[in-house]
């Protein structure tokens, strides 16, 4: 350093802390009220003093206190200077008491730096009302008492309320656990134990902590049922792999035998469906694999009934005159009705039914149905006459028909010369009897063509 440098201020000096007072405990209060900062330019000559070696004392209560030296500056420079270190502990005090008014903060961390700063406090290296400082501090830790207890009985009710939550969670999952669960819907059932998990983890997270060995007692029985039901599904899953694959061979096995039938086009359709049953039976190889499969299988035999279609189209064209033909044969096949020879309707219906024959099949299926339910109408109609005719002209039934006339004549003749008989007598009764009863012979006489 040389000799023209104007040489630093020492800095001050702290006196050493005194022996820590203990701290007082006051009665509860009920509300503690928020001093302001003091003013450290008032505070100053009232709370401290400065001897003529820089020596800065503070008073507390009737006694004075050595709180460090300042040799290097004027008693105004030595009181700011331990004043701002009051104004500092001051600062946090209003600070702690400001935010107790607000709320919202835990009183048990409140009255740990409310503790903290009753230590600072106490034989601190500063100038201004300690005492007044560490009064508001012990009111506050005392309002404090008792919303810790009030915190304590809160964070105690948590802690119940989720030790409940998470044995139900516990207990649900070993109801599933406990379930027959070969008849399961294993989807279902792990998005079951997948909601409770889920569950379980958001609790543990977001909710109180509970007491290690507790926690891990519940969390063992958690665990033990998941691991059950992992057993089983793995179990489930590993035997449907099984008969998956098993299934997956038998069809990989049905679409080669269903390609090779593509050569014999229409005449393969009929192979293709019992190779569809055996499809049907062959049981599920998994929704991805079966999916892929059954395209190529029903490729296979959509390409046979392509062919059909192809050939049935193909046919459809050829019989487009064979249907005209037909349609001609029916407009002349309706005078087979007007005939009345019997003989001559049944020698024209031959006629049409032979010509109808050697106009061969008729596609669509459909087309050719309809037209031969047509000629089945003419067909029955004929027949029916044919029947009527041949019961009249019947020798046997025109024997018995004679002899039943004869039988009819001589009854009509009695019965003609008994209703004389009566009638000249005058007996009305025996005349009425006979006139019903030769009245009802006629009648039957003349159906039968007498």
């Amino acid at each position: 350093m040389s000799a023209n440098e104007p040489s630093k201020p020492t800095p001050p000096i702290p006196a050493p802390p005194a022996k820590p007072m203990p701290r007082k405990v006051p009665a509860p209060a009920a509300a503690v009220p928020v001093a302001p900062v003091p003013a450290s330019s008032t505070s100053s000559a009232e709370w401290g003093r400065v001897s003529e070696d820089g020596t800065v004392e503070v008073r507390e209560g009737d006694t004075w206190r050595v709180v460090g030296q300042y040799p290097d500056g004027t008693p105004d420079e030595a009181l700011a200077y331990f004043v701002r270190k009051f104004d500092d502990i001051a600062f946090k005090v209003h600070a702690l008491e400001q935010r107790h008014q607000a709320g919202g903060a835990a009183a048990g961390d409140l009255a740990k730096q409310a503790g903290h700063l009753i230590d600072e406090a106490t034989d601190a290296a500063a100038v201004g009302d300690l005492a007044g400082l560490r009064d508001r501090l012990n009111a506050l830790t005392a309002s404090l008492s008792e919303a810790t207890e009030q915190e304590a009985q809160q964070a105690k009710e948590l802690v119940d309320k989720a030790i409940a939550e998470r044995t139900l969670l516990v207990e649900r999952a070993e109801a599933i656990a406990a379930r027959d669960l070969s008849k399961v819907q294993w989807k279902q059932v792990t998005a079951e134990l997948g909601e409770l998990f889920d569950a379980w983890q958001a609790q543990q997270q977001n909710g109180p902590r509970l007491s290690k060995g507790l926690s891990q007692q519940l969390w063992k029985r958690f665990r033990d049922a998941r691991a059950v039901v992992d057993k089983q599904r793995r179990a489930f899953y590993s035997e449907l792999d099984d008969t998956h694959k098993v299934a997956r061979d038998a069809k990989s096995r049905l679409v080669e035998r269903a390609e090779a039938l593509a050569p014999r086009g229409t005449d393969g359709i009929p192979a293709y469906r019992n190779l569809l049953d055996e499809w049907k039976a062959a049981g599920r190889a998994g929704r991805k694999v079966d999916d892929a499969l059954w395209a190529r299988f029903k490729a296979a035999g959509d390409a046979l009934y392509a062919a059909r279609a192809e050939q049935a189209a193909a046919e459809e064209a050829e019989s487009g005159p064979k249907i005209e033909a037909r349609e001609a044969l029916l407009e002349e096949a309706k005078a087979v009705a007007d005939e009345s020879n019997i003989k001559r309707a049944r020698a024209l219906l031959t006629r049409i039914q032979q010509q109808w024959d050697e106009l061969g099949r008729v596609f669509p299926r459909e087309k050719e149905r309809a037209l031969d339910d047509r000629l089945r109408v003419i067909e029955s109609a004929l027949k029916a006459r044919e029947e009527v005719d041949w019961k009249k002209n019947n020798p046997e039934t025109k024997a018995r028909a004679n002899d039943m006339s004869s039988q009819l004549v001589e009854a009509i003749e009695k019965l003609e010369a008994e209703l004389a008989a009566a009638e000249k007598a005058g007996d009305k009764k025996a005349a009425k009897t006979a006139a019903d009863a030769l009245e009802a012979r006629r009648t039957w006489l003349s159906a039968l063509g007498g």
